[in-house]
């Protein structure tokens, strides 16, 4: 996996900061903090992306999560850095995903719906059922229950993923449950 070089994303103003003699954090105690977060998370965020896309891409998109979480160093929580890093994984898997879809413009649907045979972590999922009723509960529902499930978020986690309260969180989950189960009981309803 490949690692921010230092010297090249070094931050103009703590140099500055240093020369001035103020208090500011060492290079020594961010590359510390950084060696630990990637030595303690990195198989974690390769996962993610491997169950979500792509395998032979996890490496690289873990690898630009871990890159944005060394240049905003200093901005991630360091009480909550899994939590700082899946929702920074949701906005990189955004992206790349916009990169490779080329669709145009009268070809984009009306509704939010994904197919299920497009969507590599339904694909996954071995239970055609289940599969159709995760499609119908819609994008945001399928996101919360797939962290709840398979990344094994809730409270102040998955509030932190989705950029939420921990109320919000927990109504947004017990949500998505209800609607599951809806959707299941009228798949399963002939």
């Amino acid at each position: 996996m490949r690692t921010p070089n230092a010297a090249v994303d070094a931050d103009p103003t703590e140099e500055v900061a240093m020369a001035d003699g103020a208090d500011a954090p060492s290079a020594a105690d961010d590359l510390e903090w950084f060696t630990g977060v990637v030595r303690e998370h990195s198989t974690t965020i390769v996962r993610y992306f491997a169950r979500r896309g792509p395998r032979q891409d996890a490496e690289d998109l873990a690898a630009d999560v871990f890159a944005t979480a060394w240049r905003r160093r200093h901005d991630v929580p360091r009480e909550a850095v899994l939590p700082w890093l899946y929702r920074t994984a949701g906005f990189t898997l955004a992206n790349h995903r916009r990169k490779i879809v080329d669709l145009p413009v009268d070809q984009v649907p009306e509704t939010g719906m994904a197919r299920v045979g497009d969507d590599p972590e339904l694909s996954t999922l071995f239970d055609a059922e289940l599969r159709g009723a995760l499609e119908s509960v819609g994008e945001r529902d399928r996101r919360i229950l797939l962290l709840h499930a398979w990344e094994g978020l809730d409270g102040e986690e998955l509030a932190a993923v989705l950029g939420i309260t921990r109320s919000g969180a927990d109504a947004a989950l017990s949500r998505a449950r209800k609607r599951l189960r809806e959707a299941w009981g009228e798949r399963l309803s002939f």
